[in-house]
C-alpha cells in the first residue's frame, strides 16, 4: 500500500495524497494472461476520522450521506478495475472517490411540508364514508 498524489474534491477541498491509501491486486474477468500476472485492480482507502483536510462537520456530513459505503474502520473504499491498465483504473477510482465526497458534502435542501389538496381530502373522506356504510350494512338489523 502506498500514498497517492493529492485529490481535488471541489474548488475548496483538496485531500493530501498521504490521506489516501492505494493498493493493487489482480483483476478478475476477461483479459487472458494479463489478468493472471498483472496487478491492475486499484483499491483506494480514505480514512474519514483521521483526515486533517476535513472539518468535523464535513466528516459528519460524509458519514451521514455515505453511511452504507463506510466500513466499520471508518473508511471509504473505492475500487477501480474496469480497464486493463493500472493507471487508468487508478484515475477512474480517484474520479469516483472525488465525486462521492463532493456529492456528500453538498448542503441538503430542507424539505418543505406541503399541504394536501382540497380534492385529496375530499376523496379520502368520501372513501371513509363509503367504507363506513359497507360496515354499517353488514351489521344487520340487531347490531
Amino acid at each position: 500500500m502506498g500514498a497517492s498524489r493529492p485529490l481535488r474534491v471541489d474548488s475548496d477541498l483538496v485531500l493530501p495524497g498521504s490521506e489516501i491509501d492505494v493498493s493493487y491486486s489482480r483483476s478478475g474477468g476477461p483479459g487472458g494472461q494479463n489478468v493472471n500476472k498483472v496487478e491492475t485492480c486499484v483499491l483506494l482507502r480514505f480514512q474519514i476520522g483521521s483526515s486533517r483536510a476535513l472539518r468535523e462537520e464535513q466528516k459528519e456530513r460524509i458519514r451521514t450521506a455515505l453511511a452504507s459505503r463506510i466500513t466499520t474502520a471508518d473508511e471509504i473504499l473505492v475500487r477501480g478495475d474496469r480497464n486493463r491498465a493500472r493507471h487508468r483504473n487508478e484515475e477512474e477510482a480517484r474520479v469516483r472517490l472525488a465525486a462521492l465526497l463532493a456529492k456528500a458534502l453538498l448542503p441538503r435542501k430542507p424539505r418543505k411540508a406541503s399541504r394536501r389538496t382540497r380534492g385529496s381530502v375530499e376523496r379520502r373522506l368520501e372513501s371513509k364514508r363509503r367504507r363506513s356504510g359497507v360496515k354499517r350494512d353488514r351489521r344487520g338489523e340487531d347490531g
